[in-house]
């Protein structure tokens, strides 16, 4: 299967030998140079949010994208609401004495 992007002649795209041959950048970057990437994040001690893959309707992808980015954590945060506001306590049985 062929790409339908154009090939960018500047920076072509990796292979596989490419990979292989890559350096870590602490092996070709001075300290200096390094030191202006800040640090990373590290890996989650717990993951607190599941990767899954969901269709929506265009209306409300188009509404969240709107509001600039962060849109999915926004439709996050509108579900999260939902299920919190729909999680009730379960009733409390009263025991009739006697």
């Amino acid at each position: 299967m062929t790409s339908r992007k154009k090939a960018d002649v500047d920076n072509p795209e990796w292979t596989r030998a490419d990979f292989a041959k890559a350096k870590a950048p602490e092996e070709v970057l001075s300290a200096d140079v390094l030191s202006t990437f800040g640090k990373h994040r590290g890996p989650q001690k717990a993951p607190k949010k599941v990767p899954v893959s969901i269709r929506l309707s265009p209306i409300v992808v188009t509404h969240f994208k709107n509001q600039g980015p962060g849109w999915q954590a926004r439709i996050d945060a509108v579900l999260t609401k939902i299920v919190r506001n729909e999680k009730r306590p379960a009733p409390t049985r009263i025991r009739k004495a006697g």
